[in-house]
């Protein structure tokens, strides 16, 4: 047997070219495992799924044919690091065999550098998706001939750092890897500002609460239950420009139903109608605190689109006395609301008796229950925590979605902080902060 490093193979040789070819193998081999581990590793669960549900028709097929294979990312992170260790340990005992000790150091060192990590990777990294895609069937291949070896190490990574599931983005996160992908962000992302202002208005709407879109009472547009529907009472409504219009009694704040103004269009204002003989309906009442897709919920189910938002002086209990009252509302609502609960109980069992000559609008195709009966049974009367402190519609609710206001062509416009109406004519960049007082 001849010493070590005097026993160089002679070079051109069989066993020569043997070794050569079994270097190059090594050296390709190393490489796939690296490049496979960063590419098929840097692949989420979650990332695949979607590609698989909602990715091109090729990008579904590659993300089908990976996913079984990074499903147990641990058994397949074991495996291609075990099979990269293998070639690079084998590498330089074949090396010493053909050239001097410091040569093969020399030599197995840039092999592995530039063709069994830089540029693997750098490949991988690029065109991860196809490669692991096309190498799917070797590594399940690889995954067999390791598994006595790797199968144990991958349960003792499970038990020690959990079995690695992707997690989802939080809300937060999500809204700006959203605007990332707006057009406006120069990142190549397709949505336009449109999608990425709904999208993001979604996911904001959660953490909003009907305080938040709700119209003041004091800027809300109602009538008393005791009005005449005469020519200024008809042209009032039509001016405001409602299809809804909230209908009180004795003190605007004592909100009972509401008027649709379509039903009206048979009136005839010589008469003078009162409006209790007008279809009343019931309508909903809502705290300030109720989350705006509840209140959306409820105005999908057809009842009513327009609620009346009422803020529970219970809650309120050991907070200053100016904290009662929000900011929307300019007076104390304590007693505006003791008052008109005093009048609507004293007046509750008044009953209404029809006036000759006038005509009664009573026909409905909707539910019963929805209407108010102002002449058979007693007013509603309210619980006396509650206070009155605005009215929320379902255009409130999708302007909140929106994150933008909805120009009706019947809006009266303002700004917030100069009270001064706005030209709706204007170019919608040029609008100051405005704040739409429509009640429905």
């Amino acid at each position: 047997m001849v010493e070590h490093g005097d026993a160089d193979i002679p070079c051109c040789g069989t066993k020569f070219s043997l070794y050569v070819i079994i270097i190059f193998g090594l050296v390709c081999f190393a490489g796939l495992m690296a490049g496979l581990t960063l590419g098929l590793m840097s692949l989420g669960l979650v990332d695949l799924e979607v590609l698989i549900k909602s990715g091109r028709a090729q990008d579904r097929i590659y993300a089908a044919k990976i996913f079984p294979v990074v499903k147990n990312q641990h058994l397949l992170l074991c495996t291609l690091l075990i099979g990269n260790s293998l070639a690079m340990e084998a590498l330089p005992i074949f090396l010493d065999k053909l050239v001097p000790p410091w040569a093969a150091i020399l030599i197995s060192v840039t092999l592995i550098l530039m063709f069994g990590e830089i540029m693997p990777q750098a490949v991988c990294t690029r065109y991860g998706l196809v490669v692991g895609a096309t190498m799917a069937p070797f590594v399940r291949i690889l995954l067999w001939i390791f598994y006595p070896i790797s199968y144990p190490i991958s349960k003792v990574l499970d038990w020690m750092l959990g079995k690695g599931h992707t997690a989802l983005l939080r809300r937060a996160e999500l809204k700006t890897f959203v605007n990332f992908h707006g057009n406006e962000a120069g990142k190549g992302g397709d949505l336009t500002h449109d999608e990425t202002t709904i999208i993001t208005g979604a996911l904001e709407l959660t953490e909003k609460t009907a305080k938040d879109a709700m119209t003041p009472i004091s800027k809300a547009f109602s009538l008393d239950l005791d009005a005449t529907l005469n020519l200024d009472t008809l042209n009032a409504i039509m001016a405001m420009g409602h299809s809804r219009v909230p209908v009180y009694y004795q003190n605007p704040m004592n909100i009972i139903g509401l008027i649709l103004v379509k039903n009206l269009l048979a009136v005839d204002p010589d008469e003078g109608v009162p409006l209790r003989k007008m279809l009343i309906r019931k309508i909903p009442r809502v705290p300030e605190s109720m989350p705006l897709y509840d209140i959306l919920n409820e105005f999908q189910k057809g009842h009513s689109h327009i609620a009346v938002v009422y803020k529970d002086l219970n809650q309120m209990k050991g907070r200053p006395v100016d904290d009662l009252g929000s900011s929307d509302t300019a007076v104390d609502p304590q007693p505006q609301v003791n008052d008109a609960l005093g009048l609507a109980k004293n007046d509750a069992s008044q009953r209404v008796k029809k006036v000759p000559g006038t005509t009664t609008f009573k026909r409905h195709r909707g539910c019963s229950f929805c209407i108010l009966d102002v002449e058979d049974v007693p007013l509603p009367v309210f619980p006396e925590n509650q206070v009155v402190v605005g009215v929320i519609t379902m255009e409130d609710v999708i302007e909140e979605l929106l994150k933008e206001e909805i120009l009706d062509e019947t809006d009266e416009y303002v700004n917030i902080h100069n009270r001064i109406k706005v030209n709706m004519n204007a170019s919608h960049e040029k609008l100051p902060t405005i704040s739409s007082v429509e009640a429905s």
